[in-house]
């Protein structure tokens, strides 16, 4: 991200994670450290950020590398602080009421664009975006595009205080 500010380029955060291990070891090897740096490092990057949820983003790094100006998911992705097990295993001590608990926690893109968590929703074709990746891709690529071409028309200190306004609302 360093680089790409360097050169004056946008970035694209494609984000897919699962979530990392949630214990007291991850801890004391700092994972929380890790991922507060990351967001406090993107928040103050000069170029424009868009950041992609195309499958699981269930975890903290995931909300690290969704600390754009522009967040999106691709229709059936999930996207939240915590996987649905993880959620189920701290609050009811039973990873398998994972379903029960995704319901709850409003993770689906449908739930984060009405709560004004996302601004965008890549639509997918019928049983998800792999029976016609190229169509995917070349939706994600016209919204990037255009997208891109909106930032970069933004004077950097105009796009940062959005990007920490945006941030702060939550």
């Amino acid at each position: 991200m360093k680089q790409a500010e360097k050169f004056n380029r946008p970035i694209i955060c494609f984000i897919n994670t699962s979530g990392a291990y949630c214990g007291v070891e991850a801890e004391e090897r700092g994972q929380g450290e890790a991922i507060a740096k990351n967001l406090m490092e993107i928040a103050k990057i000069k170029v424009p950020i868009i950041s992609i949820i195309v499958g699981e983003g269930g975890s903290g790094g995931a909300i690290a590398l969704a600390c754009g100006d522009k967040v999106w998911m691709l229709e059936n992705s999930i996207y939240s602080i915590l996987s649905p097990e993880g959620f189920a295993s701290i609050l009811l001590k039973d990873a398998s009421k994972a379903k029960e608990v995704s319901e709850v926690m409003g993770i689906t893109s449908y739930d984060l664009l009405e709560r004004g968590i996302i601004e965008k929703i890549i639509k997918e074709p019928k049983g998800g975006a792999q029976n016609d990746i190229k169509a995917v891709a070349e939706s994600l690529k016209q919204n990037i595009i255009q997208e891109i071409k909106i930032l970069k028309n933004k004077p950097v200190e105009e796009l940062l205080e959005e990007r920490y306004l945006r941030y702060r609302k939550f």
